[in-house]
């Protein structure tokens, strides 16, 4: 529960923004020059903090960014890891998945790499309290919606 103190120090939300980001190539051209500038927050700010907070990842890796922007203009955002489709489309080495996936397989991977997702993704902070097996199989379930499928070891 939230203390007095706590509540009445809290920064009035002017809007909660949801983008998708290369990784280290935030630029501010579209899509966040204009997503940001009509609540007219410091783009170049927002740049160098993203890039620097990305750097570790190869760049044109697609991240999710949350930005939370005050009335005040200033803001906050919280990055996440890439989507699990795209990893696994990594991952088979495809660029789409299948367009009937329980009928045509796009591609089969193995279940150390479901493995290996699943750590990844276990850092995020949605799944930080997740376990690695209920992680693995909504990876699993992702990757048979796609078309793709899972086997023990590649034949």
């Amino acid at each position: 529960m939230a203390t007095l103190k706590e509540i009445l120090t809290r920064r009035p939300v002017a809007a909660t923004i949801r983008l998708t980001v290369p990784a280290s190539g935030a630029k501010p051209a579209p899509p966040v020059g204009p997503a940001l500038g009509q609540y007219r927050l410091n783009l170049m700010a927002f740049c160098k903090d993203f890039n620097a907070r990305t750097q570790k990842y190869k760049s044109e890796t697609p991240m999710a960014v949350t930005i939370t922007a005050f009335t005040d203009n200033t803001f906050e955002f919280s990055v996440k890891s890439p989507s699990v489709s795209w990893y696994l489309k990594k991952a088979a080495g495809i660029e789409s998945g299948s367009s009937r996936p329980s009928h045509v397989t796009a591609s089969t991977i193995t279940v150390k790499h479901v493995y290996e997702i699943a750590k990844i993704k276990q850092s995020d902070p949605f799944c930080q309290y997740m376990s690695l097996e209920s992680i693995s199989k909504s990876i699993i379930g992702t990757a048979n919606s796609m078309g793709i499928k899972v086997q023990k070891e590649l034949d």
